[in-house]
């Protein structure tokens, strides 16, 4: 434990194949670290028959939470990207409590299972951009929402999801205050207040998201079944190595452009997020509209030459910096940088306002 004091926040990402921990405490408008945790765990919590995966995975959190030396049980656990289903929706200016309804009915058409068994919530999405344009008098740019619509940011997460989450984290001691999504911490704690529109790319091991961010708000999450696991299987099974060293294969070669044929092992993998993360950027520059940069963020994301792999988007690329906002020790530096991409989600979660 690095610190000890009130009012602490902590973040709790159960991934697909490690548990992360980041604990915040809010001071002069930032955040000062006082500790965090890794540990890896593969169990699947999305199933209805997941009692087994449950209590494994709440005794690893316990044992995580204990080694870390955790001081509080108020927690924030995200959601993966893979169990929601968001879209965004255009609503008419309604009351709020007509608004609630209007969105129900609306919400049938874009949800693939039925509302009983689903968690339904919603945001209005505020046009930030256009409100400063408005103030300094630039006008509006790109296709704003008319005047008589709202953008509403949907999201919708099955009832057993959620049940299996919260049972692990109470079985784990801990005392959940939200359940969010993953793309949403990943806003809080790599976009913050950047109006620009930027493309979040989150390369986990088993999954990677796609998330297109403007003006603070999620307008398009997108979730890829490929990540870094699926890159070292493939250099595995290309070698005939077993998993560890093909890991470290990968962690060596990178996507340098040597002689070496390591590279176009792993180009396959990673043209499936490039050309999809083209598609959308295609899509929504069509619009008359533009993004300004990409992110990259997660564990996938270490690869080296990895920017110089993504620059080909056309788009300044840039690795994810979770730790900017935060306070902690010089000395701390050289062991917590590395470990910044993999955390991302974990930071957000405890950078989250207990009232939002």
């Amino acid at each position: 434990m690095l610190f000890h004091k009130a009012k602490s926040q902590l973040g709790v990402d159960i991934g697909t194949s490690n548990i992360k921990l980041v604990q915040l405490r809010p001071q002069d408008g930032k955040f000062v670290l006082e500790t965090y945790g890794i540990v890896n765990a593969t169990y699947q919590l999305a199933g209805k028959d997941s009692d087994n995966a449950i209590s494994a995975t709440a005794s690893i959190l316990k044992n995580l939470i204990k080694k870390a030396g955790v001081t509080t049980d108020q927690v924030t656990a995200s959601l993966p990207n893979s169990v929601v289903f968001t879209s965004v929706i255009e609503m008419p200016k309604i009351p709020e409590e007509e608004l609630q309804t209007a969105i129900e009915f609306e919400a049938k058409k874009y949800v693939p299972l039925p509302l009983s068994e689903v968690a339904l919530s919603w945001s209005v999405i505020e046009d930030k951009k256009q409100k400063v344009n408005k103030d300094t008098n630039l006008g509006s740019l790109g296709n704003a929402t008319p005047s008589n619509k709202n953008k509403v940011l949907l999201a919708a997460v099955p009832s057993v999801v959620i049940d299996n989450y919260v049972k692990v984290l109470t079985e784990a001691g801990l005392s959940p205050q939200a359940l969010e999504i993953e793309a949403l911490s990943l806003i809080r704690s790599l976009v913050g207040e950047d109006l620009n529109t930027i493309l979040v790319i989150d390369i986990g091991a088993k999954n990677t998201s796609i998330n297109l961010v403007d003006s603070g708000y999620l307008r398009l999450s997108k979730n890829l079944s490929v990540g870094g696991d699926t890159i070292t299987s493939s250099i595995a099974q290309s070698l005939s190595v077993n998993f560890t060293r093909a890991e470290q294969f990968k962690k060596d070669f990178g996507l340098s452009p040597a002689g070496s044929s390591m590279p176009q092992v792993m180009r396959p993998i990673l043209d499936i997020i490039k050309n999809e993360s083209a598609q959308l950027i295609g899509l929504f520059e069509s619009r008359g509209e533009r993004i300004d940069k990409v992110l990259l963020s997660g564990g996938g994301a270490k690869l080296p030459n990895v920017i110089e792999y993504f620059s080909v988007l056309g788009k300044p690329v840039e690795l994810a910096q979770p730790w900017g906002n935060l306070v902690y020790p010089k000395e701390l530096k050289p062991v917590i940088d590395p470990l910044g991409l993999n955390l991302s989600v974990a930071v957000g979660l405890a950078m989250r306002h207990p009232e939002q």
